[in-house]
């Protein structure tokens, strides 16, 4: 695993993860503010859905690379400086909402896609990887960074409560439930479509697909 932590390829991917989740989590805080027909978009997403997904691009070329070992580092590396600079950029609160979800649904795409490696469909790695990923690091860090069960965040560094419990369509279209609610459902559409979309870049980006080898989890 030494020859892997020295290789130019490690140190890329490191830069593109710090790079994606400190931009996700500058991101976030603003809604994509447009009207589309009758939706205003601004109620259901922010910016940060489009920059976050490439963070399980990532990490999935590093798994495929180098193996789950070493995708865990990047994505340790990842959390470590981006959460630092982020503490800077953003609020607290949405620091450790990023943090946390950043983590568990990191390793969790990272377990998902090693248990899937050796499928002969070479887009069902990544693909069910970054889906169960996405659902997860959607849950937490809504919840943690805009529910109001968790103001306790942001009073405790003498801050406003951030929460968002304003009501909001569902999708847009849909019954009303709190901001926070619809802001992770469209959060998460869009999580899911760069789930399908990013399939390409990782094509291209995987190199030529041979047998498949064991790699130690």
């Amino acid at each position: 695993m030494l020859a892997h932590l020295s290789s130019p390829r490690f140190y890329w991917a490191v830069l593109a993860m710090i790079v994606t989740v400190t931009a996700s989590n500058i991101l976030v805080q603003y809604p994509v503010a447009f009207d589309l027909g009758p939706v205003h978009v601004g109620d259901i997403l922010t910016w940060g859905a489009f920059t976050y997904p490439f963070a399980f691009l990532v990490s999935d070329l590093t798994n495929r690379h180098f193996g789950p070992n070493v995708a865990r580092i990047v994505v340790v590396f990842g959390f470590a400086v981006a959460v630092a600079i982020s503490v800077y950029l953003a609020t607290p609160r949405i620091a450790i909402a990023s943090g946390t979800a950043f983590l568990v649904g990191q390793f969790l795409d990272i377990s998902v896609f090693s248990r899937l490696r050796n499928n002969r469909a070479w887009f069902l790695p990544p693909f069910v990887a970054s889906f169960f990923g996405s659902l997860i690091d959607t849950a937490i860090f809504f919840s943690l960074a805009m529910a109001p069960a968790f103001a306790g965040l942001d009073l405790v560094f003498g801050l406003e409560d951030g929460s968002l419990p304003f009501p909001a369509a569902l999708l847009g279209i849909g019954p009303e439930v709190p901001l926070w609610i619809a802001l992770a459902a469209g959060d998460f559409s869009v999580k899911f479509l760069a789930a399908a979309f990013l399939l390409a870049p990782y094509r291209l980006l995987m190199g030529p697909i041979v047998p498949p080898r064991a790699v130690a989890a």
